[in-house]
């Protein structure tokens, strides 16, 4: 098994709010894969007085330790328990029914020697490789299902969209957002390789149109995590006046995966 990663913040004056794991587990069997795209608050506060990286390393560090050690549970289920667990470190201080309490994107990946179970929710990506070379990406489309326009306004996503139905939905404190997940399973012998980026490295495919998901996972298995998300800041540094960017952030958070199984 190869497993690369690497992570980068967009901006050196802010910390990086992703957060990746991946283990292998003693037996040599099976393994698993975590990844979080903490989402960064608009100014006005959040209700919570702990940061983004506070609430990504609590929750991915629980999402972690019972994906590799609970078997018995499906990746929803963990992801619920994470969340309640996580919530329950700082309910006594924080608002967390306000619409902007921290929150993040989650993929989450486990296999063993029968299957690969894979959970996505929101705008991070898992990229499934079968031994042909095809590149299957499994995602959470509902952000891109919005009608253009929608995001324009920070009180009417929070108001109409943020965790609600007909919008979106991350990981925050409500333990049934589980349901919301894109989730499944793939047989192991049809899995090559995986991938996961938070959309700061799916710009690549995403935003710039270098490459469809076949092509960045080629960028991922020739020149590693570090060599995609490098692609992506010489791409944001070359052309920041592209619309695109205009409506978003010039560089953001990036963090790319890839596991040879």
């Amino acid at each position: 098994m190869r497993i690369d990663l690497a992570t980068g913040p967009g901006s050196p004056e802010r910390p990086n709010e992703d957060w990746v794991s991946t283990s292998a587990p003693a037996a040599g069997q099976g393994g698993t894969l975590v990844l979080l795209d903490g989402v960064t608050p608009p100014v006005g506060g959040d209700g919570c007085v702990h940061s983004v990286p506070w609430f990504t390393t609590r929750l991915g560090s629980a999402l972690a330790e019972l994906s590799a050690s609970r078997r018995d549970l499906t990746l929803a289920d963990i992801l619920s328990t994470s969340i309640r667990r996580t919530a329950d470190l700082h309910r006594t201080r924080c608002d967390l029914s306000h619409p902007r309490t921290p929150q993040a994107t989650v993929v989450l990946a486990r296999w063993d020697d029968e299957r690969i179970e894979h959970l996505v929710l929101s705008d991070s990506a898992l990229l499934v490789e079968a031994p042909d070379g095809a590149v299957r990406p499994l995602l959470d489309d509902r952000l891109d299902r919005l009608p253009p326009g929608s995001l324009a306004s920070e009180e009417s996503v929070d108001a109409r969209l943020r965790n609600k139905e007909g919008g979106f939905f991350t990981a925050a404190a409500d333990p049934s957002v589980s349901s919301r997940a894109v989730t499944g399973e793939t047989p192991r012998a049809e899995v090559r390789a995986l991938a996961a980026l938070t959309d700061g490295a799916g710009r690549w495919t995403e935003k710039f149109r270098e490459g469809d998901w076949k092509a960045a996972f080629g960028v991922l298995r020739e020149e590693g995590p570090q060599g995609l998300i490098d692609r992506v800041r010489a791409l944001e540094r070359a052309d920041t006046d592209r619309v695109y960017l205009r409506h978003g952030k010039t560089h953001d958070d990036a963090t790319a995966v890839f596991v040879e199984l």
